[in-house]
């Protein structure tokens, strides 16, 4: 299928207005920071995923083929900005009496529960942090 228009998108590092070219005609290959799930989601990360998707909706509406790969951040989220303290799902399952495995598989479920409620669509691909630390590496 053909591709509906142009869409330009503006450039921070440029700081200018460019028309988007894919680097595979008519394919979109779109990664986005899925959450750190160590805790309830808020209307922040909602306002960010909903914008994740009107992207990936209008993509698809204008007939781009859209991969979506979202990252879940299970693992290795320290308490500081400055990459300092306790990692944070460590933290709050010391705090609950549980493994961080167990925080993160309870909040991962709460975060897609929370999007599907506010129709968000599901990405194509979501990928742990800790099931590829070898490819972060």
């Amino acid at each position: 299928m053909e591709v509906k228009s142009t869409i330009r998108f503006y450039n921070t590092y440029k700081r200018e207005i460019e028309d988007f070219i894919p680097l595979e005609e008519s394919k979109v290959k779109l990664y986005s920071c899925g959450p750190t799930v160590y805790d309830y989601s808020h209307i922040g990360h909602i306002r960010k995923y909903m914008f994740d998707d009107v992207l990936v909706r209008m993509l698809r509406y204008l007939a781009y083929d859209v991969t979506h790969v979202m990252n879940i951040t299970d693992v290795g989220h320290l308490t500081s900005d400055a990459d300092t303290g306790e990692d944070k799902l460590q933290k709050k399952a010391t705090t609950e009496g549980k493994t961080a495995w167990e925080i993160a598989k309870y909040y991962e479920s709460y975060f897609f529960d929370v999007m599907g409620k506010m129709n968000i669509l599901k990405p194509s691909i979501v990928c742990r942090a800790t099931e590829h630390i070898n490819d972060q590496i």
